[in-house]
């Protein structure tokens, strides 16, 4: 899009209102080994909406993927109520655990043999009545990939997603679509993948959408806090303190 496009304000109104929505929110990185945690029971509900799944006792949607030593989860909280969960896998040559090189090795798997590193996000899954309220919940969420793949520097950051949501991640984050439509094992419905090359994209990103970005205090809460007590942690969204024209430095890559 032209600086001159007759679109550009409207982006800049709706970066102005999500910066505003990110006031209210947090992010509280999840304990995958606790099936208590109300993440899961997300999962379910989301998944047993459009019948993805099959009804389990527990009510709750896991995988092997969750057990990993290179898996992130966190929730979006919008005013201390839980309205979106996603999870990653920082993927490099030496922890190759990723749901999407289950399914594209093929693909996946000369990128890693030549040095290369990425993030692969899943299970993204949303509360019915908060994605009704907020239309803006997969960017609030998707902001948690963005701070992912600035913080760990990768080289490409990857969407396995529905066909129908690839315009999304195509549009947003100049996406191309590098993997043909398959299944991933225990999820009833088809996917895609899309690869971003993160260096070249995303100054624009931030430059596009201020909204996802964030200071390096924001980012090293998220990513490299340890020990148990950082699972009660609500890290409060810092895209307003980031801003060029704020106080705060403009968080760097490593």
């Amino acid at each position: 899009m032209s600086e001159s496009s007759p679109q550009t304000p409207k982006v800049s109104r709706f970066a102005g209102a999500l910066i505003d929505i990110l006031d209210r929110v947090t992010y509280r990185p999840v304990q995958l080994k606790d099936l208590d945690d109300p993440i899961y029971r997300l999962r379910y509900e989301a998944y047993r909406r459009e019948e993805f799944i099959p009804i389990n006792s527990q009510q709750v949607s896991g995988d092997d993927y969750d057990n990993t030593p290179n898996a992130y989860c966190f929730g979006v909280y919008i005013d201390e109520e839980l309205v979106s969960s996603i999870r990653l896998h920082h993927v490099t040559p030496a922890q190759r655990f990723s749901p999407s090189r289950t399914i594209y090795p093929e693909i996946l798997d000369p990128l890693l043999e030549a040095g290369n590193t990425y993030i692969d996000p899943s299970r993204f899954t949303a509360d019915h009545d908060a994605s009704l309220a907020y239309p803006a919940l997969p960017f609030l969420t998707t902001r948690i990939i963005v701070m992912a793949s600035d913080y760990f520097n990768v080289d490409f950051c990857l969407s396995s997603v529905r066909p129908e949501h690839g315009a999304f991640y195509q549009r947003v984050f100049k996406s191309e679509c590098i993997g043909d439509i398959r299944y991933y094992d225990g999820l009833n419905f088809p996917v895609c993948m899309y690869s971003a090359d993160v260096p070249k994209v995303l100054p624009g990103i931030y430059s596009r959408f201020p909204f996802y970005r964030s200071t390096r205090e924001e980012q090293k809460q998220l990513f490299s806090a340890r020990g148990e007590g950082r699972f009660k942690l609500h890290i409060h969204a810092s895209a307003r303190a980031a801003q060029p024209d704020s106080e705060q430095s403009e968080p760097q890559r490593v």
